[in-house]
């Protein structure tokens, strides 16, 4: 029987299986928070005198058993039980007896969903923070590596001015830094307890928030208890907010790579291993893997949106609209985190071409080059830049002169300390 169901109660099976739809699966990954969320609400009834010490002591045990096979893997959502928490309230019920029954005491299962995506998105936060770290530190690894190697520099796909991989990796890096800050913005917006808003009208038991806040260290908790509730969808969107800025960094530097893996550019290569081939063109070593990252951020790009027009109509008050929210979300937030992982994987065995800029055709990337030259003897930029793009012109232009690139964030001062202490002052945030 259904948490809701009543004695006389015949729903349709197929209403059933229509309405409970994939939240069996996704409410696996809520599992340890939905009793870390019981906990906490039956320790407050506890103190409230909502409930015994006798009873609390059997709630108490029965849940940490539970959450002990949830961490060992010996937990399952019986097809019996339509989501997460009417799995626990059974379990515990038929385990502990009646004192099972008063763990709903005061709340409802929206305010119960609504703090274990929070308690989940939280977790999922901090650790997709570490997977950015470690991709940050990758990236300005290599920036001092290759930091004196150079690299052409494009503007409209078209030969710019001199770079190096040490300004690419780095520019990357600093995008990623960026990207914390979003991250920290969906934090900081998670991190309220919705517990105790019940249905979204509060209740008229004497519920103390606060000890539920701080027994589940959120930083503070949703005051307004319906808009603990609207805080639902919104939470999540936040939360993909952050993941497409950090797919879009993702996205833009597998571009990068599948542009200077190719032959017309062949700037990097990547071991045998780590390519794959054709099955008619025996030459082939194709980036599957960032074709692939690529595609998939792209994918994660599109995830606010897809929130945006879940919830876009939807008044005030609980809806079931916002369960899809977990099959549009908590798939995402895996697949990022492997797209990271496995550029890591990549990353860690580059190959980096060197002296690329000796090739002939290069010799433009240095125009400006020539013409900083001119403006240093003296001449007016303008009379500068005529000569140089008459020289273009006519086929007389070279260069020979050294690059002097001195100030801040410029191919000789990559500035990456600079960009270290500011991206680590950040993710200190998200903890």
């Amino acid at each position: 029987m259904k948490l809701w169901q009543k004695d006389s109660t015949v729903v349709s099976d197929k209403i059933l299986e229509f309405t409970v739809g994939r939240d069996r699966d996704f409410d696996m990954l809520l599992a340890r928070h939905d009793v870390e969320g019981s906990l906490a609400h039956t320790q407050m009834l506890n103190q409230q005198g909502l409930l015994s010490d006798a009873d609390f002591a059997l709630v108490k045990e029965g849940l940490l058993q539970i959450k002990e096979e949830i961490n060992n893997g010996g937990f399952a959502i019986d097809e019996a039980s339509e989501d997460i928490h009417s799995q626990v309230e059974a379990m515990l019920t038929e385990r502990i007896g009646d004192a099972g029954k008063k763990i709903h005491t005061g709340r409802s299962r929206n305010d119960q969903v609504a703090v274990d995506i929070k308690l989940y998105l939280r977790a999922e936060a901090v650790s997709l923070k570490n997977d950015v770290l470690r991709l940050f530190d990758t990236f300005i690894s290599l920036s001092e590596k290759y930091k004196d190697v150079l690299l052409p520099g494009y503007t409209h796909l078209q030969v710019a001015m001199p770079s190096s991989f040490g300004l690419w990796f780095g520019a990357y890096a600093e995008s990623l830094s960026d990207d914390m800050e979003l991250l920290i913005a969906a934090y900081n917006m998670i991190n309220k307890n919705p517990l105790g808003s019940g249905a979204g009208y509060g209740s008229s038991f004497p519920l103390d928030r606060q000890t539920t806040t701080q027994l589940l260290n959120f930083s503070t908790l949703n005051y307004n208890s319906v808009y603990a509730q609207m805080s639902r969808g919104k939470a999540e969107k936040f939360m993909a907010t952050a993941m497409s800025s950090i797919a879009a960094t993702l996205s833009r530097f597998s571009m990068d790579v599948c542009l200077y893996m190719s032959q017309n550019f062949g700037f990097i290569s990547f071991p045998a291993h780590l390519t794959t081939g054709s099955s008619i063109m025996p030459h082939k070593k194709n980036p599957d893997v960032f074709e692939l990252i690529r595609a998939k951020c792209n994918r994660i790009q599109a995830l606010p949106n897809e929130l945006t027009l879940l919830v876009s109509n939807l008044p005030s008050g609980y809806h079931r609209d916002l369960q899809l929210t977990k099959e549009i979300l908590f798939p995402a937030i895996e697949s990022l985190k492997s797209c990271i992982d496995v550029a890591c994987l990549m990353l860690d065995e580059i190959i980096v071409t060197e002296n690329i800029l000796a090739d002939e055709k290069y010799k433009y990337l240095f125009t400006v080059e020539k013409i900083n030259d001119l403006v240093n003897d003296g001449v007016a930029f303008r009379d500068a830049y005529r000569q140089v793009g008459n020289a273009v012109a006519e086929g007389t232009f070279s260069y020979n002169g050294e690059l002097k690139h001195t100030h801040e964030g410029s191919i000789g001062n990559l500035c990456n300390e600079q960009i270290k202490e500011q991206m680590y002052a950040r993710a200190q945030l998200i903890a």
